[in-house]
């Protein structure tokens, strides 16, 4: 029952990321085992929505490690769980809550023994930076301790590479790779711990450097980053874009792209009056920009269908429902011209 709970939410979420992104472009998806311990390690560009992606791309049923802040409301916490979601402490929620991870962290090697699936954000927090960060040693310590637990586990670690051709912009155009598989067993020495996790890490973070853009976090960030927006490089090319930043050689300043669809956005923005004058309220808000996507998406999965809906009804009670079909149909119809037809453009 909870995995046809689950299955069903998936789907839901799916569908709305259809209509919501340009277009997100998978690779890699035959190096996931189809049975078996796996551990997905993901970079975390663009808060909340990247599990979503992620997920809704991945055939087997994940359980998932989330920041213990999204567990305050009993309600919430029990949908939440419901979904395969655990909290994970950190320092910031007190030194006294960290000693909870302990059960979490016993739950995961349960997770691995059932030969289920772990989804993890090694970078430990989110942030756009178009750099991948130094890795935590959380999910070092949690696959070592499953196999300390039981010996006989084989588990293997995904590097996943997730690429927005900008963060917080709709519609999203996104890239999503799925690495080689990693034998966590290869790199565990329980006689030599550190120097085990270290060597883990390193090659988990290798990998996600090339299945994602990656500028080094150094003095030449900011001017790299520059060329690549004034070149409105697709970043979604992610093995191309990455040749330029190892070879230098980044393509002249372009000229951007006009949106020749804009007039469709502005017919949707008044067709969508209401929710979109209760997103601006709301939006404002938003203190973190990766946090936008997500709550824009959440927002109108939930606000649109049924603000259309009660449109639909009212146009019927006037003019019929033959006119009313038409309507919401049309309705539908010009939100998917519009996201999958309009330009992307870099990062200002």
């Amino acid at each position: 029952m909870k995995s046809l709970w689950y299955n069903f939410i998936r789907l839901i979420i799916k569908i709305g990321l259809f209509f919501y992104t340009k277009r997100i472009k998978v690779s890699g998806k035959n190096n996931i085992p189809k049975k078996g311990a796996v551990l997905f390690a993901i970079n975390h560009p663009n808060g909340l929505i990247d599990p979503l992606i992620a997920t809704t791309n991945i055939i087997r049923d994940n359980h998932y490690l989330v920041r213990a802040a999204s567990f305050k409301k009993p309600l919430v916490k029990k949908i939440l769980g419901s979904l395969n979601l655990m909290p994970i402490y950190r320092i910031r929620d007190g030194a006294s809550q960290l000693g909870k991870n302990q059960e979490i962290f016993e739950s995961c090697f349960d997770i691995f023994n059932r030969g289920e699936t772990l989804m993890i954000f090694p970078e430990g927090s989110h942030n756009r930076k178009r750099t991948i960060r130094p890795l935590s040693k959380g999910f070092t310590r949690i696959v070592f301790g499953a196999l300390q637990k039981y010996p006989d586990l084989d588990i293997k670690i995904i590097p996943v590479g997730l690429t927005y051709q900008n963060v917080s912009y709709y519609p999203a155009k996104v890239s999503l790779n799925f690495g080689k598989p990693i034998s966590a067993n290869d790199f565990y020495n329980p006689e030599k711990p550190n120097i085990s996790a270290i060597q883990l890490k390193n090659e988990v973070s290798c990998q996600l450097k090339n299945l994602t853009v990656h500028i080094p976090d150094d003095e030449n960030y900011e001017s790299t980053l520059i060329k690549l927006n004034n070149a409105q490089v697709d970043f979604t090319n992610v093995e191309l874009v990455n040749k330029m930043i190892l070879s230098g050689n980044i393509s002249e300043k372009k000229i951007e792209k006009s949106n020749l669809l804009k007039p469709l956005f502005y017919l949707i923005l008044f067709n969508s009056i209401i929710p979109f004058l209760i997103w601006k309220n709301v939006s404002k808000k938003i203190d973190e920009i990766e946090f936008i996507d997500t709550f824009r998406f959440t927002f109108s999965k939930a606000a649109l269908p049924v603000f259309y809906s009660l449109q639909t009804y009212f146009i019927s009670l006037f003019l019929g429902w033959n006119i009313a079909r038409i309507y919401f149909l049309i309705s539908v119809l010009i939100i998917l011209i519009y996201t999958k037809l309009s330009i992307t453009n870099t990062e200002a």
